[in-house]
């Protein structure tokens, strides 16, 4: 079904508000998959806050273009499924977790900090951890020597308690 000129504007104009919050695009080539799996897919990128369509890619073309998104355009032939987000790995991650279940879902180029990614740049950008599991990590690493500390006074405030009943 085709869409009249007053609706393809709308398509560019909501595909350029999310390309212009977005740091990474993703696109993955869909051919085969049933639609019971697309709709898992959807669901997991709604829960990441990953933009997820499937689009007409003369539209995105022209959403891209004059953005740090453009060096991507060349890779849009086929029937693609674009996977948009302001976080820099989820898009990756999204599609990269999926295609690992679902052979049909096959990962074709992706764009992050104005680079174009390959399949290989697109999974190595989906294996980094997110920002919330770095944070994570980090806060943990801060903590360690606080709470080291306060069970090396506990243990102290125990002996010394004892030593004490003891006398």
């Amino acid at each position: 079904m085709s869409l009249n000129l007053d609706e393809k504007k709308a398509v560019v104009a909501e595909v350029s508000a999310q390309v212009a919050n977005a740091q990474t695009i993703v696109v993955a080539e869909y051919r085969g998959i049933e639609v019971g799996d697309l709709t898992v897919l959807r669901k997991k990128a709604r829960e990441s806050g990953v933009y997820l369509r499937v689009l007409k890619n003369t539209l995105v073309r022209r959403a891209v273009a004059d953005t740090s998104f453009a060096p991507l355009a060349d890779q849009m032939t086929g029937p693609l499924i674009y996977s948009i987000s302001v976080d820099p790995v989820a898009a990756a991650k999204v599609l990269n977790d999926f295609a690992k279940t679902n052979d049909k879902l096959v990962l074709k180029a992706g764009c992050y900090a104005g680079n174009a990614l390959d399949k290989a740049g697109v999974q190595a950008l989906a294996s980094i951890p997110s920002r919330e599991e770095l944070l994570a990590k980090l806060l943990g690493i801060m903590q360690a020597p606080v709470s080291g500390f306060a069970g090396a006074l506990a243990a102290l405030a125990k002996k010394r308690e004892e030593e004490g009943a003891a006398a």
